[in-house]
Formats: structure tokens, sequence, C-alpha cells
């Protein structure tokens, strides 16, 4: 070998000391940064010419696990939409309140049936009668209040779907974005590895909207679909996305009515079937919560309200009702019972019974169209009304069970429900949550190790101190023959 070579070979290797530095360096600083991907240095045997061997450095590789990376993204799909469900759960069933709570369903049914019978032992008193109308506004204000709590989780459902719509369109134009740099840059013979990290960053913040599938294309450019089929970009323009919130949400709103809407994808509408595409993420979870948990939820704190309704209306319990409404009312009119959707957000108290509303409070004992006060010891009224809470009756409402149960153990069964949807729940989101986080554990583990980028800037300067030995040499050898 010439000496000629030997220094050709040596700056080689400097050159690639150098650079393998670099890509240390940029490891290291960047090991915190989202979608930071580690680098590796690629060399080569440089071929022996007439300049001789050498190291040649062919280029700087941008290490990421594919499977790992697109399973970590399937997996914070399921895990954001099973916590947004176990969430909304758990308000539901702090709306209903728990036994042990003196604010829950439950609790104000057994103060009001406990007022009558009170109430039945002196029925002349007016301070028990006041007991009794005041505990049944209460049952009435706490039905609406779950009620209200109900539509304000639609609500808050329908807020957040217009938000991540907005975030996964902002997403997609960055990616088409990057998209297009990718592309010119790599033709160019420039380095895209940094905005790779910075598209792969963008995905990452769709993927917990909707569950994506990533799918490489030519120049560096990559395609996005959802787990169920609908592109989303495959090209340079990405799909828009749009939803029409309308607002605050009460009970009577529905999709099938048309008072909702669904997602549009590119200007056509989803019907609800299509909506399937975008399942496993926020948005298909808050869609869920909108259109199917929280009115099934609804629907049973509505039939609750109406048979409350139905026992204080019966002309057996007080026969001087004449087929209308008894204590409690549909905002002081008769309940339609077709129009039973939202009623127990109208559940009221009857103001005939209520002094401070032009009522007279012994109509809770002598019956609603009473001519007069009658027998101020006449309890019959007030036992029958304990009687119609205690008895064993099959609700009216197609929405409950025909099982003949009694007032308290239909609320009772509604919260008990209300708790098994909310531990069963949580334990999904736990089981998700530990499976996504494990798996980005481990493609983190994938990552920037600072020991082993240490140990091998450790190595660049043993080959660094070489290369600069060899070059130390040959001088020596050229100094020494140019002395003779």
């Amino acid at each position: 070998m010439s000496l000629s070579s030997a220094i050709s070979n040596a700056l080689s290797g400097l050159a690639a000391t150098s650079r393998g530095t670099e890509v240390v360096s940029t490891n290291i600083s960047n090991k915190s940064v989202s979608g930071y991907a580690r680098r590796e240095l690629e060399l080569s045997s440089r071929l022996y010419a007439a300049n001789g061997g050498g190291v040649a450095i062919d280029g700087v590789q941008r290490m990421v696990n594919a499977g790992l990376l697109a399973e970590s993204r399937l997996a914070l799909a399921r895990a954001t939409g099973s916590e947004t469900l176990a969430t909304f759960h758990a308000s539901v069933e702090a709306n209903f309140g728990t036994a042990d709570d003196a604010s829950s369903l439950t609790s104000h049914l057994t103060a009001f049936d406990a007022a009558i019978a009170a109430a039945t032992s002196r029925p002349d008193s007016d301070v028990r009668l006041q007991d009794v109308l005041d505990s049944a506004r209460n049952l009435a204000a706490k039905i609406g209040d779950v009620s209200q709590g109900i539509e304000d989780a639609r609500t808050g459902a329908e807020k957040a779907i217009a938000s991540d719509v907005d975030k996964l369109n902002t997403a997609l134009e960055r990616v088409a974005a990057l998209n297009r740099q990718i592309t010119v840059t790599s033709s160019q013979g420039g380095d895209p590895s940094s905005l790779m990290d910075a598209r792969q960053a963008a995905i990452d913040e769709i993927s917990s909207i909707v569950p994506l599938v990533e799918v490489t294309r030519e120049n560096g450019r990559v395609a996005l679909f959802t787990k169920g089929g609908a592109t989303l970009l495959d090209g340079t323009t990405p799909a828009q996305i749009g939803f029409a919130a309308a607002g605050r949400v009460t009970a009577d709103m529905s999709v099938e009515n048309g008072a909702l809407g669904t997602l549009t994808i590119n200007g056509k509408a989803l019907s609800q079937s299509e909506m399937a595409v975008l399942d496993g993420g926020s948005i298909g979870a808050n869609f869920q919560i909108r259109d199917q948990l929280a009115p099934e939820y609804q629907k049973q704190i509505d039939g609750f309200a109406r048979e409350l309704y139905d026992r204080f209306a019966d002309p057996a319990v007080d026969a001087t009702l004449g087929g209308g409404h008894g204590l409690f009312s549909d905002l002081q009119a008769d309940l339609d019972p077709a129009n039973e959707t939202g009623f127990a957000g109208r559940i009221a108290v009857s103001d005939t019974y209520d002094p401070d509303r032009g009522g007279e409070l012994w109509r809770l004992r002598a019956g609603q169209n009473a001519a007069g006060p009658g027998d101020l010891g006449e309890s019959g009224l007030l036992l029958r009304m304990s009687t119609a809470l205690s008895e064993n009756r099959a609700p009216a409402s197609a929405a409950m069970s025909t099982t003949p149960r009694t007032m308290l153990t239909l609320a009772t069964d509604i919260v008990s429900r209300a708790s098994t949807f909310r531990l069963g729940s949580e334990a999904t989101a736990l089981q998700d949550k530990t499976h996504s986080d494990t798996l980005r554990t481990t493609l983190l583990a994938e990552g920037v190790d600072t020991d082993s980028e240490m140990e091998g800037l450790l190595s660049l300067e043993r080959a660094y101190a070489s290369n600069a030995k060899v070059l130390q040499t040959v001088n020596d050898m050229l100094d020494q023959i140019l002395r003779l």
C-alpha cells in the first residue's frame, strides 16, 4: 500500500467517525422528542482503487420497528376509546348516586316513602303533609337532574366529536404537507429523517382519534386508512372530514329524526352503518355515547318517571281523579304515553297541592279534586299512596322489563345497572391502557438508549485515535524520506 493510499484510508475513517459522532449527539439530544426515531450510520468498505480502500458512508438510517409502531397506534386508539366510555359510565353512576349517598335517587325515593308513612299517622298535621310535598318535589327534581346529566353527557360528546374532527383535519393536512416535503428532499439527495419524525408525531396524534393503518408509498410518502377501511390520505390531498354540531342535545334528538348528524367524508354523509369504519378511537366512542349509550340510560329514567306518574295517577289510589294526572304531572299537564321520551326532565309535582302556587296541602289527605278538607283524621289516601310505592307492578314503559317490581326495586335496578356498566367499562379501559402502555414502553425501549449511545461514542473515539495515528505515522515517514 502506498503512502497516499494510507492517507486516503485514514481520512475516510476520520470522516466516518466525525459523521458517527454527529449521529450519536443527535440521538442523545432528541431522546425525549415525540416521534423521534434513533439514527444509525450506515458504512461499507470502499472498493480498492487507485486512491486506496477505506470506508464509505452510505447514509443515515432511521430505525423504526414498523410492526410494533402500527400495533402501538391501534392499541392507543382502543385505550382512548375505552377510557372515554368508562368516564361516561362513571358520570352516569354519579348522577344516579349510590345507596349510601343522601342525594341518590334511591335515597330520595326512600325519603318520600318515609314522609308518606309519617303523614299517615298524623294526617291532620300540615307539617307532615308539607314534608310529603317537599320530598315529592325533591324526588321529581332528582329525576330531572339525572335526565339533565344524561343530556349534558350527550352534549359533551357532540362537542368532543366536533373538536376531534378539527384536530383530525389539521393533522391530515400536516401529514400531506410533510409527505410532499419528504419527496422533494429525497429527490434532491437530502436527509428527510427529521421530516419523517414530524410526520410520525402527527400520525400518532391522529391514532388516538381513529385507529389507523399506515401504508408506505413510493418516494417516502405514506397513505393512511382507518382500520375499518376508510381512506384518509392516499396521494397529495387528504380526505376532508365534516361534522355539523347541533349545539345543545336534548332527549328527543336523534339521527333517525334528523336532529343529529353523522360525519361526512369529502362531502358525502355516512349512514349509521357506515360509521363503523371509524370505530375504535375517541370519535367512535363519543358517537356511541351520543347515539346509543346515553339514549338507553334516558329511556330507563324516563320509564321510571312514567311509572311513578302512573302509580299516583291511578283512580284506585285517589278516587277523586278523573283520569288525568295525580300528584306528579308532565309540567302541570297530563302525560301522553306516546311522548314518554324526555319525560324525566319534565316531571313535576302538581301545583294543586302546593300552597305557594295556589294549591292546598289538605288535598294530599282528601284527594286532588276533593270539594273540601274532609275528615282531618282520614288517612286512607295516604295509606294507598304508600301502597302504590311498595306494590309489585309491571312497568307500563316499553323500555323497561315487564317483571313486577316495587318502585324502590325499580330504582335499585336502574342504579345497579349503571354500576355494572361502570365496573365493566373501567375493567376494559384498564386492560386497554395496560396493553397500550406496554407496547409504548417496548417501542421506546427500541429507541434511543443513552448507555448504548455512549458506548458507541467511545468506540468512535478509539477509531478516531487510530486513524489519527495512521496519519501521524505517515507524516513521520514522509519526514524521514525528506531528510534522506
